[in-house]
């Protein structure tokens, strides 16, 4: 199995994206993962239908944000914390992972998901650090088969590699070895 990880800029942009992996069936839902900052940008767009069908994400959390609409993944919407990162909004394998470790028992938080499933220390770290940043991200964990119309799917809506992404955050201040 190989984990495809993106970063949308726009949250609105990876639910999208998360509803044309759904639909073209190439991996289980449950494969499927999203990671959003609480506050991501674009969170406010998704459409009031979808939100109306949603789940309450960290209902009793003081959170009372709804999403969904999509019958897989995203109606399983709930919300985490991760120290470093702080509260976000999560969905599959990935939310899975970080609530049955306790958030605080996996390595890393969420760098520490991700490497566990076979994404590189420093490109998870870029993940994270985008996370905090505002942007979405999105990891699908499927067989090397269907790898490449994963790729094509995911690809179709803008992100920019994490390299690139790496490069900004450095410039900008960033260090990764601070945490």
């Amino acid at each position: 199995m190989r984990t495809i990880s993106r970063m949308y800029d726009n949250y609105a942009d990876a639910v999208s994206v998360v509803k044309e992996l759904e639909a073209a069936d190439l991996a289980p839902s449950r494969e499927i993962s999203l990671i959003a900052n609480e506050s991501a940008r674009g969170r406010d767009t998704v459409e009031p239908e979808d939100r109306d069908r949603g789940t309450h994400a960290g209902a009793g959390a003081g959170v009372g944000a709804t999403v969904g609409g999509v019958v897989g993944i995203l109606t399983g919407l709930g919300l985490l914390a991760i120290p470093g990162v702080g509260p976000l909004v999560a969905a599959g394998w990935l939310a899975t992972t970080l609530a049955g470790a306790g958030v605080g028992a996996v390595a890393g938080g969420l760098v520490g998901a991700l490497t566990k499933a076979g994404v590189s220390h420093e490109e998870a770290q870029v993940y994270e650090e985008g996370v905090r940043r505002g942007s979405t991200l999105v990891a699908v964990r499927v067989d090397e088969a269907e790898a490449h119309r994963v790729e094509q799917i995911m690809d179709q809506t803008q992100t920019r590699d994490w390299r690139t992404r790496r490069d900004e955050y450095t410039a900008s201040g960033w260090d990764p070895s601070r945490g």
